[in-house]
């Protein structure tokens, strides 16, 4: 496994011009695609690492440039530092951001006192979680963002709110279309 040579601080926070500054334009896409690993890994290079692997291997010696880029780190990231899951699927939608939050020592607070609970499961959207998720993470300086899937799924990341331009910059040069999560 190779890393790419552009190193990237993501504590830089992209300071200056927001749309632009920090971007370089001649790097590939598995240059990107390290970059947005160690976003969505605050403070976690191994399991960045582990992913990049992950998702060279998946390659099979092909360019990133060559693949729907998303997709291929969707299935990398999944339940690790990711989520995709089905609008009918609440349930899976909360334990899968437990579980990503519990990364980082987070709980989010549901407003309910068993967010499993079947009646609250049917009367609760995944727009709503998904804004209370946000929210409840915004508390402790970590933004939880969506990426548009074309399907009736829902499916996203966290990284800290510092990381915001960052996030702004990077998705972008993959051609992901993110958003943060109450939006």
């Amino acid at each position: 496994m190779t890393l790419p040579d552009e190193e990237f601080d993501p504590d830089d926070n992209y300071a200056g011009e927001p749309e632009r500054a920090g971007l370089d334009d001649d790097a590939n896409d598995e240059a990107w695609v390290w970059q947005l690993l160690l976003v969505i890994n605050p403070g976690d290079e191994d399991a960045a690492l582990q992913q990049f692997g992950a998702f060279q291997e998946a390659l099979d010696g092909g360019d990133a440039g060559d693949v729907d880029v998303v997709w291929l780190l969707k299935d990398v990231i999944d339940w690790k530092s990711g989520f995709h899951i089905e609008e009918s699927e609440p349930g899976a939608l909360i334990d899968c951001l437990v579980e990503l939050a519990a990364r980082f020592n987070l709980r989010i607070d549901w407003g309910v006192e068993d967010p499993t609970d079947a009646a609250f499961l049917a009367r609760v959207s995944i727009d709503a979680l998904l804004e209370t998720a946000h929210e409840q993470l915004r508390l402790d300086g970590y933004t939880l963002w969506t990426w548009e899937t074309g399907t009736d799924a829902r499916a996203g990341w966290m990284t800290l709110s510092s990381d915001d331009e960052a996030m702004r910059a990077i998705a972008p040069a993959l051609g992901i279309e993110v958003r943060p999560a109450d939006a």
